[in-house]
């Protein structure tokens, strides 16, 4: 075994990670059976770095939360079945957050609250019944509201 590989048990993942790049790929691919107990899916050494620095950061710090691996999994599976991912459908705001928005003259006002939002003194369950009442059609709320990237050159072309 290469004198390399002998001493990164000795090293701290820190020290390891920063040394990877200089390791070979035959060098790679044998701390990548020592780490994962299977060859590696590739021989790009570019991707077995990564993926080796990961395993190891993981090793040292711990691994994402279990709830952001149920995130990352609902996440995947909107992407696998052709829907857009929830996490760009829907933005999370924080309760006591003020949307304002005019249409055709009036200035509507929403307040974000626990389990939903604020509106004339009536809780709605989404942001879209709200802007369909304001404006008697189907929007999405969080376009209507400016929530969204992509609405800040179209939703204010209505007002």
């Amino acid at each position: 075994m290469h004198q390399k590989l002998r001493t990164t048990k000795q090293q701290p993942s820190s020290q390891l990670i920063a040394n990877l790049t200089g390791f070979s790929t035959l060098e790679l691919r044998a701390l990548w059976r020592s780490q994962f107990g299977c060859d590696p899916f590739t021989n790009r050494p570019d991707l077995l770095i990564v993926w080796l620095a990961y395993r190891l950061q993981v090793q040292e710090f711990g691994g994402l939360s279990r709830i952001t691996r149920a995130r990352l999994a609902d996440i995947a599976s909107d992407v696998d079945a052709g829907k857009q991912p929830a996490f760009a459908a829907v933005p999370r705001i924080k309760p006591g957050t003020r949307l304002i928005r005019g249409w055709k003259g009036d200035i509507h006002e929403v307040t974000v609250v626990d389990g939903g939002f604020l509106y004339r003194q009536v809780t709605y369950d989404s942001l879209s019944e709200i802007a369909r009442l304001i404006t008697g059609t189907r929007w999405s709320g969080p376009r209507f509201f400016g929530l969204n990237r992509s609405s800040a050159a179209t939703a204010g072309d209505e007002q």
